[in-house]
């Protein structure tokens, strides 16, 4: 199911799939190579440097180059950086804080910590509007879109990279220090930056086989008929 060097892997609801060898990941050789061998560095992983100012326009440059149907550009971007990423890494650990009173103070804030580490952190801002055409879910997905260009920029740049959400991305109040309008939602944070060197070494994660998620309409019925 694919020519690449891996190791058979099964699930643990049993589904099969298969996992790359760590020399092959984030093969950059040529963009089909680099798409068939991507993986993310866990945000716990990444520290700086980050991109300079030419790197990270490039990034959202790429990141407003995604399908986008009736070109309303669904979408924006909050970037985080120096002070400005300090602070709201405090107002994140204020804001757990006030979630979990019980909570050991010595605990540190999940996601919070991440935005600490990391030397640069994009939120991704999902913008739909109502339109008489063009369904929400569409401009939903093309928001989705904007965040998988921005980690594949910062990627194929050499930058260590993750997409998550994590509760910041649903919680009311950040929403609110954030200056989000109605309708907005935020679609992830992107962490930006360099692989720890004391970081574990890189692995991949169980990938399903395309033929296993994938249906030849017609085809698959014959087959079978």
């Amino acid at each position: 199911m694919t020519d690449l060097p891996h190791k058979l892997v099964k699930g643990k609801h049993g589904g099969r799939g298969f996992e790359l060898k760590p020399e092959q990941l984030n093969r950059r050789e040529d963009l089909l190579t680099f798409l068939r061998t991507r993986r993310s560095t866990v945000a716990a992983d990444i520290t700086a440097p980050g991109p300079d100012e030419e790197q990270l326009a490039r990034m959202l440059e790429a990141a407003c180059r995604v399908p986008d149907h009736g070109k309303l550009a669904p979408w924006r971007f909050i970037v985080f950086r120096g002070s400005g990423k300090d602070a709201f890494a405090t107002f994140l650990t204020r804001r757990w804080r006030a979630l979990h009173p019980d909570a050991p103070t010595d605990t540190p804030a999940p996601e919070a910590e991440f935005v600490s580490a990391a030397p640069l952190v994009i939120a991704v801002v999902s913008a739909a509007i109502e339109h008489p055409k063009i369904p929400e879910w569409e401009q939903r997905l093309s928001a989705g879109a904007a965040c998988q260009n921005l980690l594949l920029a910062a990627q194929v740049q050499g930058f260590a990279a993750q997409w998550r959400s994590g509760w910041p991305a649903y919680d009311e109040e950040v929403a609110r220090h954030l200056a989000l309008q109605d309708g907005e939602r935020i679609a992830g944070f992107l962490y930006i930056g360099a692989r720890r060197a004391d970081a574990p070494p890189l692995t991949d994660r169980r990938r399903p086989f395309w033929r296993d998620r994938t249906r030849f309409f017609g085809e698959d019925e014959e087959e079978t008929a």
